[in-house]
């Protein structure tokens, strides 16, 4: 039994959107007794019954009560008398139910055959009908409107694929006539491969059978010669009664929008991968300016506020303050032309921006600015930037689009878009899509202006929290290394320290904390700020690493009751030394970090054997220390297991490592310290890496005095006598006098208070040390005398003439100590 075969329900495209499905329409065949010849797959999905369950059977029976039969006699009889017929009859459906249609009845006729009815009905009411027929080898045929006001063209072809009938939406559709269309084939009049291409397939249609769906196209149509637009066609053969083929419809869609959105959201994700690569504002601008030249634009600049670069904050407008416009850089420019001639400014130079300009105006407004046709006549404010006008009339730009580069409420500078090859202006169209694209780059500017803003501020805190000058005084020769895991912003958690202690000692420390960036840097500059205050304490390093344990629980403690914290304080390990230059010897404690290096003068390298302790931050932990008398000239080593340790070979391998590149303590003190950081296996450690070097001094015997002195008042005097005779000898009598008073009040508080033998030594290095020994271990405290009290002004006077002083305990009593600073005629 013949079929004729249909297309599925079509979509439309308006205004670039997709509209709804449109209804099925049920085509079908009466031949001239009212029996149906043809029945579509369109009409069994909306009636129900199948083509065995109608081919052959009056129509009548179709129709679902007898006034709709009388209805359907009555356009008969309209059929005949004037070609066709519409109007809404109720259907039965298989189901039993009604279903009320609208239905469009037209003839189909050849020559020697008799009248075939074409019968399309559909659930929504048309509107307009429109009848053409022409001349063809099927002789009469006549095909009225169907759903004339459809959103989609509708063409019938017959065998030879001339066109027999056409709608009028496919005349407002192309804007082909269609008188000029009647009677001719596809190719005659829209000549071309595409048109070739879609006769092809309609030919394959008419020789299978099977429908073609969504097969697209495109071609340039004659009232818009210069745009292509794209078509969605599906094309279903009709058939008569016998199964003989009569032509060809095509239900056609103009899907220029569809597609060009559909493309160019296609360019939008290109765009994301390509504009904002790195974190560059920039490159940035550049990579904008070369994505969407030419495929947007002849010529296209990007000019970014100066504070942009340096990271700085943008206003939400950026308009002339005081009369003075802000500067701004000309970050990328993109041309047709080989380097950009149209261009006044090179890349990276500032950019002049006209007061009265549209610039301007979109930097105020933060609105872009789309001038079709560029306006260059007198009177404009090309008139105050002549040098930009000669570039327009020299290149012959006329078209002309800026649009504001903002992100997150700020604007960050302009982009402009220029056409002159291209003889199209710019349109709405146009301007939505540089939006689109200036928006995605406008985001990669403000990520990396604020990368910028931020990696400056990171290594500001780094260079704040790391030593910028490490000095050793009189005690050791130190340099360092430092390698952060996080090359890009060059911050850690490594830290290591030079403190400069009372009697010529000197602090050694180095520490890492848990993780690496910038959270590990504040952390770090945490505990670096609490060990500087226990080593003023003068605490020995088993002491001092209990106390920074106990600050590191602490701190724990409180972040973890801040819910808005997400950094807590990790846990750290730690090595804290202490090298007396006066009796060479070497204190030292470690909580969980690896043993130092010790290299003698010969060249032997050893490790330690230091009790490890636990890392800091455990708490309960007990640490011990261990004292090492050290040759001079010997190198100590101190490192974190960055240094030493990776992904691929464990912490001993990399100790051996360091010994090897150790092992050469006559080199320069920089120069070992290089070789050892050469020795890394790979460039950027998985961890961050820091070595401190230090090269041992001993302090000569003729810089140092010392005498026992008796628990007698009556010993004060000979004390400032014994202290004014060995500052003659080293030459330092102008300190004479303040040291006089400062032994005096020293010596007389240790015999008045103090215990035991009392010990006056003197130390010259880098400043005149004083210190006096006793039994006693209280801690001595300033007083603020009274007007009227006659002692109690004898720390207050060391504190006056002194540049430091204080306390520290030994095993056998305490030293008071006080620091003048020498001259520079010393």
């Amino acid at each position: 039994m013949p079929i004729c075969e249909d297309t599925a329900p079509i979509t439309r495209c308006g205004a670039g959107r997709p509209a709804g499905p449109v209804p099925d329409t049920a085509v079908a065949v009466i031949d001239a007794k009212g029996t149906v010849a043809g029945w579509t797959q369109s009409a069994e999905r909306l009636i129900g019954f199948t083509a065995d369950d109608v081919i052959g059977r009056s129509a009548t029976e179709l129709l679902a009560a007898s006034e709709d039969g009388a209805k359907a006699s009555a356009g008969a009889r309209r059929c005949r008398d004037e070609g066709g017929w519409s109007g809404r009859v109720g259907l039965r459906h298989r189901d039993g139910g009604r279903l009320d249609v609208h239905v469009r009845v037209a003839p189909l006729s050849g020559r020697g055959a008799e009248t075939h009815w074409l019968v399309a009905a559909t659930g929504r009411r048309t509107v307009t009908s429109a009848t053409s027929a022409t001349s063809s080898p099927v002789q009469g045929v006549a095909l009225e409107s169907l759903l004339a006001s459809a959103p989609i063209g509708v063409a019938v072809r017959d065998r030879e694929l001339r066109c027999i009938w056409v709608n009028d939406a496919l005349e407002t559709q192309d804007g082909i006539a269609r008188e000029r269309r009647l009677g001719r084939r596809l190719a005659e009049v829209l000549p071309g491969c595409e048109a070739d291409a879609v006769e092809a397939v309609m030919r394959e249609v008419l020789a299978s059978g099977a429908p073609k769906v969504d097969h697209e196209y495109r071609l340039s149509l004659p009232a818009d010669p210069r745009r292509e637009h794209a078509f969605s066609t599906s094309f279903f053969r009709l058939d008569d009664a016998e199964g003989g083929t009569l032509g060809v419809c095509a239900m056609i869609v103009d899907v220029t929008d569809r597609q060009r959105a559909r493309e160019r959201l296609g360019i939008l994700s290109e765009a994301g991968t390509r504009i904002g690569s790195t974190l560059d504002v920039m490159r940035t601008g550049q990579e904008l300016a070369d994505f969407t030249v030419p495929l947007l634009a002849d010529y296209v600049t990007v000019d970014l506020a100066e504070s942009v670069q340096l990271g700085e904050e943008s206003q939400a407008r950026l308009g002339a303050m005081g009369g003075r416009i802000p500067a701004f850089r000309r970050a990328g420019v993109a041309s047709v032309h080989e380097g950009a001639p149209e261009s006044l400014w090179p890349r990276g130079e500032p950019v002049f921006v006209p007061a009265s300009s549209p610039f301007t105006r979109v930097l105020t407004s933060g609105k872009p600015h789309l001038e079709p046709v560029l306006d260059t006549s007198a009177g404009t404010w090309l008139d105050e930037d002549p040098g930009r006008g000669e570039k327009i009339h020299r290149f012959g730009m006329h078209s002309l689009m800026i649009l504001p580069i903002h992100a997150r409420g700020a604007v960050l500078g302009v982009a402009v878009f220029v056409r002159a090859d291209d003889p199209t202006p710019f349109d709405a169209d146009d301007l939505l899509f540089a939006e689109d694209l200036v928006a995605r780059a406008a985001l990669s500017l403000d990520n990396a202006r604020r990368y910028v803003r931020e990696r400056a501020a990171a290594l500001a805190l780094q260079r704040n929290l790391l030593p910028r000058r490490l000095f050793g005084g009189a005690a050791v020769d130190v340099t360092s290394r430092y390698l952060p895991a996080d090359t890009e912003d060059g911050v850690g958690g490594d830290w290591f320290d030079v403190i400069a202690l009372s009697g010529a000692r000197v602090a050694l420390v180095v520490g890492d904390v848990v993780g690496h960036g910038i959270n590990a840097a504040a952390t770090m500059g945490r505990l670096r700020t609490a060990v500087h205050t226990l080593a003023a304490m003068d605490l020995p390093p088993d002491e001092l690493l209990a106390r920074l344990d106990d600050t590191i629980v602490r701190l724990a403690e409180e972040d973890l009751d801040d819910p808005t914290r997400t950094d807590a304080v990790a846990g750290a390990t730690c090595l804290y030394a202490v090298y007396d230059p006066v009796t060479r010897r070497c204190t030292m404690a470690r909580a969980g970090h690896p043993p130092p290096a010790i290299v003698q003068p010969d060249g032997r390298v050893g490790f330690p054997d230091l009790p490890s302790g636990l890392p800091l931050g455990v708490g309960m932990a007990t640490f011990e220390a261990v004292e090492l008398d050290l040759p001079e000239g010997c190198v100590l080593a101190f490192y974190t297991d960055g240094l030493v340790e990776t992904r691929d070979a464990d912490i001993d391998a990399g100790m051996d490592r360091l010994g090897a590149a150790l092992a050469r303590p006559d080199r320069p003190l920089d120069e070992l310290c290089s070789a050892v950081v050469g020795t890394l296996p790979v460039r950027a450690p998985s961890d961050d890496a820091t070595l401190l070097l230090a090269r041992t001094h001993a302090l000569s015997p003729s810089r140092i005095a010392s005498w026992e002195l008796p628990a007698d008042p009556a010993v004060v005097g000979h004390a400032r006598t014994l202290a004014t005779d060995r500052l003659r000898e080293w030459g330092l009598e102008h300190l004479a006098p303040t040291t006089e008073l400062i032994v005096s009040e020293l010596v007389t508080n240790a015999v008045r208070y103090g215990a035991g033998p009392v010990t006056l030594r003197l130390i010259r290095h880098h400043v005149l040390v004083c210190e006096v020994f006793d039994a006693n271990d209280t801690v001595p405290r300033m007083r603020h005398a009274r007007a009227t009290d006659e002692g109690g002004r004898g720390l207050f006077l060391v504190a006056r003439l002194s540049h430091r002083h204080g306390t520290r305990f030994t095993t056998g009593g305490k030293i008071v100590w006080a620091e003048q600073e020498l001259t520079p005629s010393i």
